[in-house]
């Protein structure tokens, strides 16, 4: 795959579905694959959510708009060979999703469109080493805990009900036992399931974010 040698190719690092105070929106953190510089887009709520659910493997009951987008390029015989973050202006990112059509060359589409699109087809991520000069960052201190690292929570809350159905005692036994707190995740992942097999998406974003704060405070 050819792409330009300024690209520098990322990760999703981290994933805020905490509106910012300032009334910014949401935000996702692109990390350097061989570097630690790090930049910050603040995105869509809708895009926040469908990006997360992604990176949590949860797939909804039905398609939504990018799982649609997917399935209307493949069905045109194309895929996505990359997306890149390729410019700054007026402090509003621009990117370009590349296709390996002959037909398509490239599209132009908003940051977090394009992130989305990629996670879909398990495509690269660059950024124009132009923007990340500007305004990448190189942070004081790792964090412990990603957000793509903690698991899938519909994974986690399938398993223990895998586990407690063979012994239903057990489960009994083994809930008495458990603290408020531990107690208290169980209840939020039983929560979270729920909503997203109602799509409520927005329950569900803010569902994950208190799992995963409760998750992390447990490291501590």
């Amino acid at each position: 795959m050819d792409y330009p040698e300024d690209y520098i190719q990322v990760d999703i690092f981290g994933l805020s579905l905490t509106p910012s105070i300032n009334g910014g929106g949401y935000a996702i953190i692109l990390k350097e694959i061989t570097g630690s510089k790090r930049l910050p887009i603040i995105i869509g709520q809708y895009e926040a959510q469908s990006i997360a659910l992604e990176l949590e493997g949860i797939k909804p009951p039905r398609p939504l708009t990018h799982d649609l987008l997917k399935e209307v390029i493949e069905s045109l015989g194309s895929s996505i060979e990359y997306i890149v973050i390729s410019e700054l202006k007026d402090s509003t990112f621009y990117a370009k999703i590349k296709f390996n059509s002959p037909d398509i060359d490239e599209l132009d589409a908003r940051p977090s469109d394009a992130i989305a699109i990629a996670l879909k087809f398990s495509a690269p991520i660059y950024v124009n080493s132009d923007i990340m000069d500007e305004v990448g960052f190189i942070p004081d201190y790792d964090e412990q805990v990603l957000p793509k690292e903690e698991g899938s929570a519909a994974e986690e809350t399938e398993e223990s009900e895998t586990e407690d159905s063979d012994t239903a005692e057990p489960k009994t036994t083994e809930r008495k036992n458990l603290s408020q707190k531990e107690k208290k995740l169980l209840q939020l992942k039983s929560d979270l399931e729920e909503a997203i097999t109602k799509e409520d998406y927005e329950l569900a974003a803010e569902l994950r974010d208190e799992i995963k704060k409760m998750e992390i405070s447990n490291l501590n």
